[in-house]
């Protein structure tokens, strides 16, 4: 086999340089050459950049490139690694390259002049509140059946005697909730700077439940709620503490969680807020130190629901019942679509920090 093929396999399978004898010998010989010239002709330049002067003793030789004994090269391998440049370690943890998946994009320093106050980081999401006040108006307009003049209601809080045991201002905090996910990730894509787009995101998503609460005023089965405006701000709230303090996003979510009924999905009415469960889900997969551990798949939650309060029910007799439950549920998320590079694989995964899929956890109701 030519010398060279077989120094190119050793290089290839473990990193050693394998020079061809005729190389060895014609380098051996050129350096016992140097060697053997008296040092009184001329001076001796060395590796270190030392001189001799002419008729004085000599600088130690330097080590010979190649190991020689008797003018003979001795054949041995050549550790490539110490010209080399040391690579990083495969089992240390990759340095990030750029931004993560779904994060906002650094703004430019022109963007973030555009988006100093908070009037503009406001109309930063103007075309998506026009389609959201469109939402609520087509929906509204569509589920409303008698209408009366403007009045107000006192709907009461989660008492057993209240319509809905306090589901329907859960509904309210969580849209609200939604609203301003969506609205503060919008802006976020224009300012980059998702914490200050927190703020804006929450009035807009305010102003958009207060303007579907003008509808229910004029509902003759409901009013013009104040219960219904203090959950729609607790939401819309929560947002903005989700993405401003450290770490909480990553941690704590409020989703909901829909329980299928006879009829898989109940559009409105009672049947409908009672397939709801709204919860806080705890994902231990936020916490630093357990990130490479096994509970990284695991969340722990905490939620409320009502049951029989349908007019149904209370014709029977049935007594209302509201539970607050606590349980340990998989991270869908984690197990299946952590750092997904596919659009339809990132909106999933982001769709599962706001709904929890049921008969993915264990639940004690109380």
């Amino acid at each position: 086999m030519p010398a060279g093929r077989g120094c190119r396999r050793v290089i290839r399978r473990a990193g050693k340089y394998c020079a061809p004898p005729s190389l060895l010998v014609a380098l051996a010989m050129v350096q016992a050459q140097a060697q053997a010239i008296d040092a009184s002709s001329i001076p001796l330049f060395h590796d270190g950049g030392v001189v001799a002067e002419m008729g004085s003793a000599p600088s130690p030789a330097p080590s010979p490139i190649f190991p020689v004994a008797d003018g003979r090269p001795i054949e041995s391998d050549f550790d490539l690694a110490m010209l080399s440049p040391t690579l990083p370690d495969r089992d240390a943890p990759a340095m990030p390259i750029g931004p993560e998946p779904g994060d906002p994009p650094a703004p430019s320093p022109e963007s973030a002049q555009r988006y100093r106050s908070l009037g503009s980081r406001i109309g930063a999401a103007k075309w998506e509140t026009l389609g959201l006040f469109a939402y609520i108006t087509a929906t509204q307009a569509y589920w409303t059946d008698d209408t009366t003049s403007f009045h107000f209601k006192d709907e009461g809080w989660f008492g057993r005697n209240t319509n809905n045991l306090g589901i329907d201002k859960l509904t309210h905090a969580f849209n609200a909730y939604l609203f301003a996910e969506f609205l503060g990730a919008r802006i976020a894509r224009k300012t980059g700077d998702r914490a200050a787009a927190a703020l804006p995101a929450a009035i807009l998503s305010t102003g958009l439940q207060l303007y579907g609460e003008i509808w229910d005023g004029h509902k003759s089965d409901s009013g013009f709620s104040y219960q219904d405006v203090v959950f729609n701000t607790a939401g819309a709230a929560f947002s903005v503490l989700r993405h401003n303090v450290p770490g909480l996003e990553e941690k704590l979510d409020f989703r909901l969680m829909v329980m299928p009924n006879s009829q898989v999905y109940s559009f409105k009415g009672k049947r409908h807020y009672e397939q709801q469960h709204f919860l806080f889900s705890l994902e231990l997969a936020g916490f630093q130190k357990l990130k490479t551990s096994p509970l990284r798949f695991v969340e722990l939650q905490v939620g409320y629901r009502g049951r029989n309060f349908l007019a149904s029910d209370r014709a029977a007799g049935i007594r209302p019942r509201r539970d607050i439950f606590f349980g340990v549920a998989l991270n869908i998320k984690e197990l299946f679509f952590r750092n997904s590079r596919s659009r339809i694989g990132r909106a999933i995964g982001s769709g599962l920090n706001y709904f929890q899929l049921p008969y993915t956890g264990v639940y004690d109701y109380y």
